[in-house]
């Protein structure tokens, strides 16, 4: 320990270190339940590219552990410290360094907060269109390490489709540079891609270059009562086989209106079994409104309130926005899950979610990102009592093992961490798991940026 704080203190300010036991404490975890996160001998909070190199440079030389951190919002436990580790928190590094409105780019540090940075270039008339639920916390780094999505991603897509370019520094402190600034390049391997979602097991990205948009129109949202799950899910094929493009196609459960009613007293109808929400940003979006609104009608819906204003629909989208707050008042502790399935087979995740639910004898609500399949199961227990904890982790690998046999993914969006570790290694099978772990031999021989996660 003595020879670790002298080395990094020869390359940094006092300020960038913390030893306090109790605050590095602090640091441990991000906001994942049933991950197991170990004590940091330190905490380096580095303002520069150059203090990041020298705390990976100190870090091969005595053989330290490194865990790379944002603003720790992330639910796979990835940015839990293991025990005796640098705790690498790059929040302090969060300059928008260049907007450029020609070439439609923005060149961010890793602690930019996603908020900030979609702010500030929509006054140049631009957006950047990844807007996770947390966004008004979450960072650019985070983002980037975990591959986030958000509600826009049915039309707009996540964060891997606008990272450009990324300046990682490795595990040994050297810097590498990947990919461009132009609209198109195809030199060589997509490193950039490969770096994206990787959970800062291969590098610390320390810069990005993103790509932006124009800003589009205000959008406008309906709200659609159903029946059933089965019936929203089946409006949501329709709606995306008759090949319209909404900007937001949101579903919640009975369950999960029924506790934003409680906890906001929003005035949603408590009979619902399903209520869905779909927003357009076109030029026309009351017509393309419409034209949803009766498909959902054919599809079942009982009740079909389409918004007149963005005043109206900013309303209407506040109650998907509120989902987990309102689950989280249910239980003492709440687990989110984060399945992806083919749009097709999105009516047998939710239905087989709620059997999941009755059989464990526990409150599961589920919201999704509907127009992409990406469900978020929130599995509500107490803590304290063992038994029902026990029975809320078996539900939730339950969950997953459901989306796999349905022919999807154990994670969308918020990535493997230690979480989903032994899930990963189901999905990719023995070859994938191979490949990828000599993948990360070849960035970080030594194994010691964020040891312990996804494999």
């Amino acid at each position: 320990m003595d020879a670790l704080l002298e080395q990094l203190r020869a390359g940094l300010p006092a300020e960038a270190l913390i030893t306090d036991a109790e605050v590095t404490a602090s640091y441990a975890h991000d906001m994942a339940s049933f991950c197991d996160a170990g004590a940091p001998a330190v905490v380096v909070l580095p303002r520069t590219v150059e203090e990041v190199q020298h705390v990976m440079r100190t870090a091969t030389a005595l053989r330290v552990p490194v865990v790379p951190q944002g603003a720790r919002t992330g639910l796979s436990g990835a940015a839990n410290a293991s025990d005796g580790c640098i705790v690498l928190s790059l929040v302090k590094m969060d300059r928008i360094l260049e907007i450029s409105t020609v070439d439609r780019i923005a060149v961010v540090e890793p602690g930019v907060i996603n908020a900030t940075l979609s702010r500030a270039v929509n006054e140049h008339g631009l957006c950047y269109p990844p807007d996770p639920s947390s966004w008004e916390t979450c960072t650019i780094g985070g983002n980037i390490g975990t591959a986030s999505g958000g509600l826009c991603c049915v039309k707009y897509g996540v964060t891997a489709e606008y990272v450009l370019g990324l300046e990682v520094v490795l595990a040994d402190g050297r810097l590498l540079n990947t990919g461009r600034r132009t609209a198109k390049g195809v030199a060589g391997y997509d490193l950039t891609r490969l770096i994206v979602g990787s959970e800062g097991s291969l590098g610390i990205v320390v810069k990005a270059v993103l790509a932006l948009r124009p800003r589009p129109p205000q959008q406008l949202a309906l709200a659609a009562e159903f029946p059933s799950a089965t019936a929203a899910c089946d409006a949501v094929c329709r709606i995306m086989e008759r090949g319209h493009t909404p900007s937001l196609l949101e579903l919640m459960d009975r369950t999960t209106v029924r506790a934003v009613n409680a906890t906001a007293s929003m005035g949603l109808p408590e009979s619902t079994e399903a209520l869905l929400l779909c927003a357009f940003d076109t030029p026309d979006p009351a017509a393309d409104l419409a034209a949803v609104g009766a498909l959902c009608r054919e599809a079942g819906a009982t009740e079909v309130v389409p918004a007149e204003s963005a005043a109206e629909s900013e309303l209407l989208l506040q109650a998907r926005r509120l989902s987990l707050p309102a689950m989280e008042t249910l239980k003492p502790a709440t687990m989110i899950d984060d399945v992806c399935v083919p749009r097709s087979r999105l009516g047998a995740m939710i239905e087989g979610t709620a059997a999941i639910a009755e059989k464990f004898g526990l409150t599961i609500g589920v919201v999704a990102h509907a127009g992409d399949g990406n469900t978020h199961p929130v599995v509500c227990f107490d803590h304290t009592d063992a038994d029902e904890s026990r029975r809320a982790r078996e539900s939730f690998d339950e969950i997953m093992a459901l989306g796999l046999g349905l022919g999807g993914t154990i994670t969308g969006e918020h990535g493997v961490g230690v979480l989903k570790r032994e899930w990963l290694a189901r999905e990719l099978g023995e070859v994938g798991v191979e490949l990828q772990r000599g993948i990360k031999a070849a960035f970080d021989p030594l194994g010691l940026l964020n040891p312990g996660k996804l494999f």
